[in-house]
């Protein structure tokens, strides 16, 4: 069952499929009112057309069928087209879609009519009214608008599984285009002794490791509010916005929960690889300059001392023999939490650093 966290994810993932389908319905309703008007009946059926009735049952049923596609998409469609090449995943859905879409409006046109005639759904009218509209153009044009719709969509969801939302909203409303000054936290977490392990394994072996590895850590991040920024080799960087990140703690908790994804799954891993993947990471809060570069291939950046500093942060985890390092500006900003404690490892001055800076470890108490 899904945490609250994960439900809210899950929610903001499929609302924007409801979204998408609700403005097309609303286009497709202006469009048809364009052309029809006030004739009040369809010139290929000869159905009573009547705007309001048309305007009601477009839009809902055009926001229904977004809730739809979009619980396929986050529940289903994902996860069981995962492998495949995404025009595969194209075809494959985009046919099943399609043959959804032809059902939805027949059953749409059933209940429209039943309600514009004030008779059964399933009187032998309304079932003439349906046979003349399935052999017209008419219904064949709103088929593959609505095939349209769904690849616009099906386009959408691809986007997001490769950038993530949050990405593709700073994209599309031009938030970094222009570069800002904006407070984050970063999380810089690395693998212990990933040169022996992909030594071992060999670079085969250890790609599927390391991909494992990565997507075990999706979960616990997503539902933290954290974003990856980057994959560097077997190290892993998470940002925050200040806000996010602090609040109840995302940033901390979301170690926490990528450690227990891996206890949980410590039988899986030693089946496969013969080995639990272990970690350091360190945490960092500070100002950094935010935007978009590149011509070929944009990408959203940050620039600024905390990268450089979290990075020296998380180098000390080795020389301390402790997993988690903390510097004093983010301790001091973090919410107190039941069972989380802090204790000061050192005040010492980093490499490249001028200025000591105090660095505490993450401790859980079970009590």
């Amino acid at each position: 069952m899904d945490s609250p966290r994960s439900l809210k994810r899950h929610i903001g993932q499929i609302l924007p499929f409801a979204i998408i389908w609700l403005i097309f319905g609303l286009l497709y309703v202006v469009v048809e009112y364009g052309l029809l008007g006030n004739s009040g009946v369809y010139p290929a059926t000869g159905n009573q057309y009547l705007f309001v009735s048309s305007l009601t049952y477009i839009l809902i049923g055009s926001f229904f069928l977004g809730l739809f596609q979009g619980w396929m998409e986050v529940f289903w469609f994902r996860k069981l087209y995962e492998k495949k090449p995404i025009w595969t995943r194209i075809i494959l859905k985009g046919t099943v879609y399609t043959f959804l879409l032809i059902v939805f409006f027949l059953v749409l046109g059933m209940f429209a009519n039943a309600r514009t005639y004030s008779i059964s759904p399933f009187d032998p009218v309304i079932f003439q009214t349906l046979y003349k509209f399935i052999n017209s153009f008419a219904f064949w044009s709103v088929i593959i608008y609505g095939a349209m719709v769904v690849d616009f969509a099906l386009f959408y969801s691809e986007i997001t599984y490769y950038v993530g939302n949050e990405v593709l909203y700073n994209y599309s409303f031009g938030k970094y285009h222009k570069p800002i000054t904006e407070m984050r936290i970063f999380m810089f977490l690395d693998m212990k002794s990933s040169t022996r392990i992909a030594e071992e394994m060999g670079h085969e072996k250890y790609f599927h490791f390391i991909k494992a590895y990565y997507a075990d850590m999706t979960k616990p991040i997503l539902d933290s509010y954290g974003e990856i920024y980057q994959y560097v080799g077997d190290e892993i960087v998470v940002s925050w916005s200040e806000a996010k990140g602090l609040k109840q703690g995302n940033c901390v908790n979301c170690f926490l929960e990528i450690k227990s994804v891996f206890e949980e799954r410590k039988t899986w891993y030693l089946e496969h690889f013969g080995i639990v993947p272990q970690f350091k990471a360190g945490f960092h809060l500070g100002e950094v300059t935010t935007g978009v570069i590149g011509i070929v291939k944009k990408d959203i950046i940050y620039t600024g001392d905390p990268l450089n500093t979290t990075a020296r942060i998380q180098e000390q985890c080795n020389y301390y023999r402790v997993e988690t390092l903390i510097s004093r500006v983010l301790m001091k900003r973090l919410e107190p939490q039941k069972n989380i404690s802090y204790t000061k490892v050192a005040e010492m001055t980093l490499r490249g650093k001028k200025n000591k800076m105090a660095l505490y470890q993450l401790q859980l108490s079970m009590n």
